[in-house]
């Protein structure tokens, strides 16, 4: 069955009246070894969409979406459940990590505080039986330090490497997935390889907590909170997986909307929860104050880099980033101008329409960008369809507005001071430039499958 955004013959996503959907998510739970009644069974029913799923590229075998069906609650409540057995062996230590752009959708919608919101999520999920609560700002630091080192490396190669520049971000699981199934090699050579800050976090909870707890990554079941379903995807990526330990560094993605469901399925409502200071990886140290980095709906990724690379290769100290928009507010570009000639140009490439344009400038040979940081979400992050929805699938623009009210009002931290980021780089990463630093922290982007008709899909 095709979506209204494909133009292929074949193509695997559901539409909501799909009914061979439930067929699907009936089949992958039947094995579960949990067929008795527990406390989450009326929870367990909801579903995922893949309706609402960005990454349409015609748009994924089956093998994916039988997987990708298992991104779902009832695969978080039967790890729950297997907790409440008398069988140790199948226990397993339950860590949920959340994305800091989930957090202003909480506050927003039950009239919180950030920090409110973020320690009262808390509190929930360990109502659960959840043991362990992050917050993956550390992992975004880890992703922006790295991303900002390669683009300096790329800039130094340019005149030497056809593909060094434009770099392109690499954050936005909904953006990969395009250009690797969609676009060709031309494209995919000039993403960065840092990975995301979803999957960096995989990498600190399955391999620096799991070391710290003398645990093996196995015995972590991993969650991570997120405002869009294509993190599912980006979940079930083969260079995500530890088959030594069959393990993958990310066992399940909840959007920020399928949490609440869970709280109004339990008629919980998130002002009546205890607030629980939120964990950390280091030790019985807890979270302080939420914290974000520069940008307006997002991680910040053009505004880090910009000023990085701005004092890195021109020896300019810049403050404030001024914001062009061009053809309308989800692509603009920012500019730094040395002696009279503008020496960086960077971009910000928000929803496919804007993708699409950027790639056709790119194939003719038009294209006047260093760096690009590209969102499949129209608005950004905060906008991920997995939150701010109204019930017919629209964007809740009030609840959004709220939102990155609250956004924006969050306090400012620079990856670079952050202490724990340089511990974990000098203690478990062996070092910035370490091969350890290098296999943990990047991975690399490829076309596959590549098409004939790659640019005629109608966003």
């Amino acid at each position: 069955m095709k979506c209204e955004n494909c133009t292929k013959k074949e193509c695997s996503k559901k539409q909501k009246n799909d009914d061979t959907q439930s067929t699907s998510v009936d089949a992958l739970s039947s094995d579960d070894g949990f067929e008795e009644k527990n406390e989450f069974d009326t929870l367990a029913n909801a579903k995922i969409l893949l309706s609402d799923c960005l990454a349409c590229d015609s748009c994924m075998t089956s093998e994916e979406g039988a997987r990708v069906f298992q991104q779902n609650q009832k695969e978080f409540f039967r790890v729950l459940n297997l907790n409440k057995k008398c069988d140790t062996s199948k226990h397993k230590v339950l860590a949920v990590s959340i994305c800091p752009q989930s957090l202003p959708y909480f506050a927003a919608k039950f009239n919180l505080s950030v920090n409110e919101a973020a320690k009262r999520l808390c509190g929930f999920l360990k109502s659960l039986g959840v043991h362990y609560v992050f917050d993956t700002t550390i992992a975004a630091d880890f992703s922006i330090l790295e991303s900002q080192r390669e683009f300096v490396q790329r800039y130094q190669r340019r005149n030497q490497e056809e593909h060094a520049l434009p770099m392109f971000a690499s954050a936005c699981p909904g953006w990969i997935r395009y250009a690797e199934r969609v676009l060709t090699n031309l494209v995919t050579s000039h993403i960065c390889t840092a990975k995301s800050p979803q999957q960096i976090m995989g990498s600190l909870v399955k391999g620096y907590f799991a070391r710290q707890q003398n645990l093996s990554p196995d015995k972590i079941f991993h969650v991570v909170v997120a405002p869009c379903y294509d993190k599912k995807l980006e979940a079930l990526r083969e260079d995500f997986y530890t088959a030594l330990y069959n393990s993958s560094e990310v066992d399940c993605v909840l959007t920020s909307g399928e949490i609440v469901q869970i709280m109004e399925q339990r008629n919980v409502s998130m002002k009546d929860v205890p607030e629980v200071a939120v964990d950390s990886l280091f030790a019985d140290i807890k979270e302080g104050d939420v914290v974000r980095h520069d940008g307006k709906r997002s991680d910040g990724y053009l505004e880090h880099i910009f000023k990085h690379a701005a004092k890195e290769l021109f020896g300019m100290d810049v403050k404030e980033i001024t914001y062009k928009a061009l053809k309308n507010k989800d692509f603009q570009e920012v500019t730094l101008e040395k002696d009279g000639e503008t020496v960086l140009r960077f971009a910000a490439a928000y929803g496919f329409r804007n993708i699409q344009n950027m790639v056709l400038k790119l194939k003719k040979g038009k294209f006047l960008y260093h760096f690009v940081e590209v969102l499949a979400c129209p608005g950004g992050c905060l906008n991920g369809k997995g939150q701010a929805q109204t019930e017919d699938g629209k964007p809740d623009r009030a609840l959004l507005a709220q939102m990155e009210e609250v956004y924006a009002a969050i306090p400012v931290r620079l990856p670079e001071t952050n202490l724990h980021v340089q511990k974990v780089y000098q203690d478990w990463l062996e070092g910035m430039d370490s091969k350890k630093a290098q296999e943990t922290l990047h991975t690399t982007y490829s076309a596959v499958n590549q098409s004939t008709s790659s640019l005629d899909i109608k966003w």
